[in-house]
């Protein structure tokens, strides 16, 4: 039987997706049966990382600083824009290692059912960015999923006003596919191959 301390970490770390109770058990056993190496350690860092932790205010995305080490980085293309739902696409992509434009975490797609509007997808930032910068070519990487693909017509139907090219991934993401679960190479690919975007 274990102790309320102990009982406490296991239900919060079986929280974190990916995690049930079992595996967060086997976490938290392996974590306690080397306080000194393991669990003090990864505690100390994950306080240390919480109080620091920020949204940028450009892109969306997760880092101790605002704006992002991308945002801040010279050394991206600044008239490349890819468009992804979740932080964890942009790291998806960024593990890639081919692109080197900036992003867009949208936060989610829209859903009348969740109640997710533009407005709580940050279109407008898009746009004030997209014009700011002089963007020239905007890479719609939503998931193959009908939100997904929803949000991405919404998206390049709103851009037909603006002098920018949108394309999208290409073929090979299989459907309903996940950026954050495929593997780089494939990634990699449907950056390098994108596509246009059809007008209706």
């Amino acid at each position: 039987m274990e102790a309320i301390e102990i009982k406490t970490l296991i239900s919060l770390m079986s929280k974190i997706p990916g995690l049930g109770p079992r595996s967060a058990r086997r976490a938290i056993l392996t974590l306690l049966q080397d306080p000194e190496k393991k669990l003090i350690p990864l505690a100390e860092q994950m306080l240390l990382t919480a109080k620091k932790i920020k949204l940028c205010n450009i892109c969306g995305n997760i880092d101790v600083h605002d704006p992002c080490l991308i945002c801040k980085d010279d050394k991206r293309e600044i008239k490349t824009i890819c468009i992804v739902e979740e932080i964890s696409d942009l790291w998806a992509i960024e593990r890639a290692g081919t692109y080197k434009g900036r992003y867009h975490v949208l936060g989610g797609v829209l859903s009348a059912i969740d109640g997710i509007t533009a407005e709580d997808l940050k279109v407008n930032k898009l746009l004030e960015v997209i014009k700011k910068n002089e963007v020239d070519e905007v890479i719609l990487a939503t998931s193959v999923t009908v939100a997904g693909q929803t949000t991405s017509y919404y998206i390049s139907d709103l851009l037909k006003e603006e002098k920018v090219k949108v394309t999208r991934l290409a073929q090979g993401i299989p459907m309903g596919g996940e950026l954050d679960y495929l593997d780089e190479g494939t990634i990699g690919a449907a950056l390098s191959l994108r596509q246009p975007v059809q007008e209706n």
